[in-house]
């Protein structure tokens, strides 16, 4: 019964919100308004459930002493001090929480975008390599996107700026719907197989 039962509210639900989704009546929007608000009833207990999972992974690690438990220890010492400081003096500006926010948070986004950048030249050295006729295509494509984003096309030639726009509209505008397509394809599949029962690896394994 431990997996039947929310098998049976996985399914059952995932047909309601089909027809509500296809057959936009009042009832099944009154029903829709209500599960609403259990979602946000019940968003504390994810919350509470995402907590203990995390005090769970980092405790053991910590415990048996895992490769770079260190890590876990840092972790869970921010995670204790930075709920301590929001529930003890709240969120507002000037406060503890939200000095943490401005001087610890945020640098480490900018520093993870800064090292983003890097990565995603050593990709772009890597796939440009004119190696193949596809790949002079790909390499000479990005070289006039490149140049159109900036002045210095513009500079050198109006056709510069107009061709980018014409590739990021034309060409790479239908790569992006076909991508978008099968994603969309893949979706309804994968929904499809959970709302019939197929699909069942969010229960657990086997």
């Amino acid at each position: 019964m431990k997996r039947q039962i929310p098998l049976l509210i996985v399914i059952i639900l995932g047909f309601i919100f089909v027809v509500h989704t296809f057959v936009p009546h009042k009832i099944s929007q009154d029903f829709f308004d209500w599960y609403q608000d259990w979602i946000k009833a019940m968003s504390p207990f994810a919350v509470f459930l995402g907590i203990m999972s995390l005090l769970m992974v980092h405790g053991t690690k910590i415990i048996r002493k895992a490769t770079n438990w260190q890590y876990s220890v840092v972790t869970l010492s921010a995670l204790v001090f930075t709920a301590f400081a929001g529930f003890m003096w709240g969120t507002q500006e000037g406060t503890p929480y939200m000095w943490l926010f401005a001087h610890v948070q945020m640098p480490m986004s900018s520093t993870m975008f800064s090292l983003l950048a890097f990565y995603i030249a050593s990709a772009a050295y890597k796939a440009f390599r004119a190696r193949s006729a596809e790949a002079t295509v790909l390499l000479l494509a990005a070289i006039v996107v490149m140049l159109g984003q900036v002045p210095l096309g513009a500079a050198i030639t109006h056709w510069i700026p107009d061709s980018a726009q014409w590739i990021l509209n034309v060409p790479n505008l239908a790569a992006k719907r076909g991508i978008a397509l099968g994603v969309g394809l893949g979706m309804v599949a994968t929904s499809l197989k959970i709302l019939l029962g197929i699909e069942r690896t969010y229960l657990g394994s086997d």
